[in-house]
């Protein structure tokens, strides 16, 4: 049972007390249980999941630990632009989907990418 983060932007009032009842609530919108069952992370991810089909606002994100994924590390996103974990010559870094109609090529400061 690996620690669970799960943390809401701009989401509804009943996110908030729907995650309190099960997780703790760190700080605003970050929900953290650091015994959630996997059942259980599963049965919240599908009522957030089912509530965000049906008001689509804002923005979640799960994390957990998965030895399956690159980095031992899960993300799940409703609303986000999808990200992932990548492992950079041993460094983990997370990148961002490209957004539709821009090019993978461009520079940042002085460093292209």
């Amino acid at each position: 049972m690996p620690m669970t983060v799960i943390v809401t932007r701009n989401v509804e009032a009943r996110y908030r007390g729907f995650l309190a009842s099960a997780m703790l609530e760190m700080a605003p919108g970050v929900y953290v249980s650091p015994e959630l069952s996997k059942g259980v992370r599963e049965r919240v991810w599908s009522v957030l999941t089912k509530w965000y089909a049906h008001l689509g606002n804002g923005a979640i994100v799960l994390i957990f630990a998965d030895p399956s994924a690159t980095g031992g590390l899960r993300l799940d996103f409703l609303g986000d632009p999808p990200k992932e974990v990548w492992d950079g010559d041993g460094v983990l870094l997370v990148r961002c989907a490209k957004p539709k109609g821009e090019s993978v090529t461009g520079r940042v400061g002085n460093l292209p990418f």
